[in-house]
């Protein structure tokens, strides 16, 4: 019921349904007592709409911001609570005293002050608004970016401007309940005084050194940055503030190319959600302001996404287009129409060629390049259950499975995700399987933001899995080492205050400071990867080898969850093409009932797998193959295939990935060099020549010999 409440209302917590409904609550409370009239009842009432408005608040709650499209919003909650008290004043007989007749004063005054707050609060955003952003771009000595303003001013003002008047409203009720009239006066005197401090405080930073240079200032230190950096290889991405993943995959592949790299993004959504990189970053949100750039020294763009905003970059000519993608499957995305813009279209092995000539789109077999994934290279082979992977038990009698689906998608194509039609029977059979074996849960992030089916079978596998994880728990045949996991539970605490004194501390008071400071210190850089990994090691020892886990968020990371399991269900997307990588076994759901001849023709990266139906009755073959390697008749089908859709494993991904960096920037320079000189030759030819036509030569007349 409550869980029903929280998915309707659209809020993150019961403590947040809680706060919203006493919050709604307390205002018919606060005009009951204001009517009885109950100077106590109503300091009840508004300490509850106080502290709970001021908790959505600080929550971010949606709820909050829904109320304002219903004229309900923050302004016209203080506004009614401050009209309720003063019918209480009048309640009580007070109408005809000055303490009254001060309250409406305040009132009016405090609200009057609202108007040159917002101005001033808004005006100081818009004015520190750059053109741009950018991490590890060093603007500072070309461009004067002063300090934002202090967080306790424009952090949440409105909300801060209007609690002001808690003073006053305080100071009314205690007179109201004393009869001495001087706490309403001081609480007035003290509420104008600080909302008159609030709004003086703010005027410095909309004037003078206080406020950054204009936008043509801002983009000329970049063009001069640009022509002192010399990009060559830059990664373009554009997307929602959910895709910013898509961009995170190939940081790291950026930080190892052997060229000068480049991340542009279009979107400050993205930027923020942006994993740390010692790469510079520049987010352009203006198309016209990414068009007048210097990129001249960019020899090879890579795309992530095909999204509308790519044209922006496309149109430059001097520059080879390449689509990466964030991913390999067999997913109609991977063969989108769209991708014949592109001079070149790399794909991980020959599968992604042959995907393309069998979707005949446009794209030509000769701008195809097989690179390998560089993102797989964390990925760790596996030798059987028992290998002492850990995660695993150490007698092998509890292999780990990894149920990984990915989300539902844009349309009801039953086909997109197990979780609808067989996610519950397959998470049943493994907490159920004999001999046991560990579950794994860790859905894709966007599972349940389109369906609220999906949502809610989602909610179901979630308790499922805690239920069969509590029953294991009580299991004395699955006892873990308790001083080990307390160990790894202390670890974990030490890396993660190390982690966070690292980074916790880097945050700028808004945009504009951080461009002009969000310069990465290499040394943490490289301390926070170690610690990363330290922190990996030490979640897995955190709690028992056969304890079952719900794993969401960005950590621990899907490959490392590949890495302590023994083998994997998931559905058609790249998270399969991704753990083929590992050599394991692997099952994938025909959701949509094709039939297994059928689905493995459609798919390719399904050949090895063992092709589940939505009973998930065929889960016994993956099982037996994970408990008994001799048993496990798709090993060699695997190894083919991961050569198939991955490249061969020598040279490296990264090595593969740079060659064609480098040979693509060379057939860009050639290109250049050739329209220079087309250039050059069409400005040497004398005026009136027709262009390309050769000029006669002394002796010619119309391009023949003159005969004496």
């Amino acid at each position: 019921m409550i869980s029903t409440a929280i998915r309707v209302a659209r809020v993150g917590s019961a403590a947040e349904l809680a706060a919203a409904a006493l919050m709604m609550l307390g205002f018919p409370c606060l005009m009951l007592a204001a009517l009885l009239p109950s100077v106590g009842a109503f300091a009840a009432a508004a300490a509850v709409t106080y502290l709970a408005d001021h908790y959505l608040h600080r929550r971010g709650s949606y709820l909050v911001n829904r109320l304002s499209k219903v004229r309900a919003g923050v302004s016209i909650r203080f506004l009614i609570r401050e009209l309720l008290l003063v019918l209480l004043l009048a309640r009580l007989d007070l109408s005809t005293s000055m303490l009254f007749n001060a309250a409406i004063a305040c009132f009016l005054a405090f609200y009057g002050f609202q108007a040159p707050h917002g101005a001033l609060v808004t005006l100081i955003a818009l004015r520190r608004k750059l053109p741009i952003a950018a991490r590890n771009v060093d603007l500072d000595p070309r461009v004067r970016i002063p300090d934002a303003p202090p967080r306790r001013l424009v952090s949440r003002a409105a909300e801060k401007m209007l609690h002001l008047d808690l003073v006053a409203v305080a100071g009314l009720l205690v007179s109201a309940a004393t009869d001495d009239n001087v706490y309403g006066y001081a609480g007035i005197a003290v509420t104008l005084l600080l909302a008159f401090g609030y709004v003086v405080a703010l005027v410095p930073f909309v004037r003078g050194r206080r406020i950054p240079p204009d936008a043509v200032k801002v983009l000329a230190a970049l063009d001069d940055w640009l022509r002192a950096y010399r990009p060559e290889t830059v990664l373009y991405f554009s997307g929602s503030k959910d895709s910013a993943y898509q961009v995170n995959m190939w940081l790291e592949t950026m930080e190892q190319l052997d060229t000068r790299p480049l991340i542009i993004l279009r979107e400050r959504s993205v930027l923020e959600r942006m994993a740390p990189t010692t790469v510079p970053v520049i987010c352009v949100p203006g198309g016209v302001h990414l068009m007048n750039m210097d990129l001249s020294t960019v020899r090879v763009a890579l795309y992530a996404a095909n999204v509308g905003k790519n044209i922006h970059m496309l149109r430059v000519p001097t520059m080879k287009h390449v689509f990466i993608g964030h991913g390999d499957s067999d997913k109609l995305a991977s063969v989108n129409p769209f991708s014949k813009v592109y001079d070149e279209v790399w794909t991980a092995g020959r599968a992604g060629r042959d995907r393309y000539a069998i979707a005949d789109v446009g794209v030509r077999d000769d701008d195809i390049a097989e690179v390998g994934r560089p993102q797989l290279a964390p990925i760790r082979t596996w030798q059987g259950a028992s290998d002492g992977l850990p995660g695993a038990a150490a007698d092998g009698r509890c292999p780990t499975i990894l149920y990984a689906p990915t989300w539902e998608g844009w349309d009801d194509n039953p086909g997109n995700t197990s979780i609808l039609l067989a996610g519950e029977n397959i998470v049943r059979r493994l907490v159920r399987a004999d001999p046991p074996v560990r579950v794994l849960y860790k859905p894709h992030p966007f599972t349940g933001t389109r369906s609220s089916k999906a949502k809610a079978t989602h909610e179901r596998i979630v308790a499922l899995v805690e239920k069969a994880a509590a029953e294991r728990a009580a299991d004395p045949r699955f006892t873990g080492d308790a001083a080990a996991q307390s160990a790894a539970v202390a670890e974990l605490a030490r890396i993660a205050a190390r982690i966070e004194q690292l980074t916790g501390g880097t945050e700028s008071g808004d945009d504009a400071e951080a461009t002009r400071d969000g310069v990465v210190d290499f040394a943490a850089h490289a301390e926070v990867a170690r610690l990363r990994a330290e922190w990996n090691d030490a979640y897995w020892r955190s709690f028992g080898s056969a304890e079952h886990r719900v794993i969401t968020g960005a950590e621990p990371r899907l490959y490392d969850c590949f890495n302590v399991s023994d083998a994997m269900v998931s559905d058609i997307s790249s998270v399969v093409s991704d753990f083929i990588a590992s050599g394991k076994p692997y099952a994938v759901t025909d959701s949509a009932e094709l039939g297994v001849e059928e689905f493995k023709r459609q798919n390719t990266a399904v050949r090895a797998a063992v092709i589940l139906s939505n009973s998930a009755a065929e889960l016994d073959e993956l099982l037996a193959g994970v408990v008994d390697p001799s048993a496990d008749a798709l090993a060699t089908d695997r190894r083919e295939l991961k050569r198939y859709l991955l490249g061969p494993d020598e040279p490296t991904s990264i090595d593969q990935f740079n060659g064609a960096v480098r040979d693509l920037a060379e057939k860009s320079r050639v290109r250049n060099q050739g329209q220079a000189a087309g250039a050059a030759a069409a400005a040497a030819e004398p005026a009136g020549a027709v262009p390309g036509q050769r000029a006669a030569t002394a002796g010619e007349t119309g391009g023949a010999a003159v005969k004496g």
